[in-house]
């Protein structure tokens, strides 16, 4: 009997504790914090008033990869479904970007539909393609709207041409950012009104040319001296004399 009343008293003294660190533990976490939270800067771009408007909590995708991200956007559905393997099974290059960081530049709805049906048809069916599209709307960085411009080489291979800055963006001259700088976990996202078309991709930069002689701290380099060979002008043969008319004849 002593034993089971030890026993029901240790229980009762353990849920009494329990009880009372409970509470003490809930108002720790209540108290503020010290540590400052980092501000999301805001998108930037004509239609960023629409897109808050549709997306109320478009502050929360800074915590998602940008393939969530992108697939939470309403007017990205057919992007989203071109690069995880919706739209064509054979292409899923969401791990890629998931290990960004990258800026995307995402057509919206509306301009994909703007496309021929034949070129979508294509992109349905022809997974290299696909994948050449995609990746021509992407490169590594992580810049906002006011550091994005510039020319940029591709995932693709080929270079794009971003001008601008803030609310007034073009990416190679004709297409317009839209709402841009969305905040992605590893990304940044700048809806356009157009799909990228690589055939149209700038041409890249071209590195200055150099000198030939190049001269390193401490060192000359004297180029080599050229030797000039001038050709000495051959005679030419002289020609037979005519036999005088009144030569004889042998």
């Amino acid at each position: 009997m002593k034993t089971r009343t030890s026993k029901a008293i240790g229980i009762a003294a353990g849920t009494a504790a329990l009880a009372v660190s409970v509470p003490l533990a809930v108002s720790a976490q209540a108290e503020p914090t010290t540590t400052p939270v980092a501000e999301i800067p805001d998108p930037q771009g004509p239609e960023c008033g629409a897109f808050k408007e549709a997306m109320p909590n478009w502050k929360s995708l800074a915590n998602l990869p940008v393939g969530a991200a992108l697939a939470s956007i309403p007017d990205l559905s057919w992007f989203s479904s071109a690069i995880s393997g919706r739209v064509n099974p054979a292409v899923n290059i969401v791990p890629v970007l998931d290990n960004g960081p990258y800026v995307v530049f995402a057509p919206t709805d509306k301009a994909f539909a703007a496309l021929p049906p034949e070129q979508l048809e294509l992109l349905r069916t022809d997974p290299a393609a696909l994948t050449s599209l995609m990746y021509y709307h992407v490169f590594l960085g992580l810049l906002g709207p006011d550091d994005v411009k510039g020319q940029r080489p591709t995932q693709q291979g080929e270079e794009i041409e971003v001008t601008g800055s803030g609310g007034d963006i073009s990416v190679n001259e004709t297409t317009e950012v839209l709402c841009g700088g969305i905040p992605a976990q590893n990304a940044r996202i700048y809806l356009i009104d157009a799909v990228l078309d690589p055939a149209k991709a700038p041409a890249p930069i071209t590195p200055a040319t150099t000198s030939a002689t190049t001269t390193t701290p401490g060192t000359t380099t004297t180029p080599a001296p050229t030797t000039t060979t001038t050709a000495t002008p051959t005679p030419a043969p002289a020609e037979a004399p005519e036999p005088a008319a009144d030569a004889p004849i042998s």
